[in-house]
């Protein structure tokens, strides 16, 4: 099995898409969390008071609203990277997930799986930009709680997606370089290490640090 330049069967050392996963989950979960308490801000400002934290209910829409973009906007890229590196991944096809799929089927679902996400999330943005600027601009609640309710259950999705990406991590290895090394047949403890690593695993020895005529 041809591995590519750092041994997880990438052109680059550190997996794209799961880094931007956590930007994309972080940031969504953020908007809706933030519109709930912004939603329920009439029973909590008591607390707000009582605590002396200076908080408003616009400010906490406004963190909503654009965490929302941001979802969408990194959602793009989040995509963009799982598909370009699932087209390298070579995993194994004699191993079933947890959920009795294979890795073919996995990578299949993982893919559909996050299309559905990147519309979802576009259209919440949408439907967040419309109450924000047009629906519900003068009114107290800036959120609809159908659109509360949608996000809740995108929770359930991004769940769903979430442990089928770590499926092809954990069992199938995709990516991950001890497991494609171990694949190739190579033994990850005796792969040649670059230099700055054999400097610290291996420091060279050095002379005596004392200085000043000697007797």
């Amino acid at each position: 099995m041809p591995l590519l330049l750092e041994g997880n069967g990438l052109p680059y050392g550190i997996p794209i898409h799961p880094n931007l996963v956590h930007l994309t989950l972080g940031l969504f979960i953020v908007a809706i969390a933030f519109d709930i308490v912004a939603a329920l801000y009439p029973l909590e400002k008591p607390i707000f008071k009582f605590l002396a934290i200076p908080v408003t209910s616009a400010g906490l829409y406004d963190v909503g609203w654009f965490n929302m973009v941001a979802a969408a906007i990194i959602t793009f890229f989040t995509v963009a990277a799982g598909f370009y590196e699932i087209l390298l991944a070579d995993p194994p096809d004699d191993v079933l997930s947890p959920w009795g799929l294979n890795a073919t089927d996995t990578m299949v679902w993982h893919g559909l799986g996050g299309v559905l996400l990147l519309a979802l999330i576009v259209g919440m943005t949408i439907w967040r930009g419309f109450q924000r600027y047009l629906w519900r601009e003068d009114r107290a609640r800036q959120v609809e709680w159908s659109y509360l309710i949608s996000g809740l259950l995108i929770f359930g999705l991004m769940f769903a997606q979430g442990t089928l990406g770590a499926h092809l991590g954990a069992d199938f290895g995709v990516h991950v370089t001890a497991d494609r090394l171990i694949y190739a047949g190579l033994d990850p403890n005796r792969i040649d290490k670059d230099p700055a690593d054999q400097a610290l695993t291996n420091p060279p020895k050095v002379g005596s640090r004392e200085t000043g005529p000697k007797d």
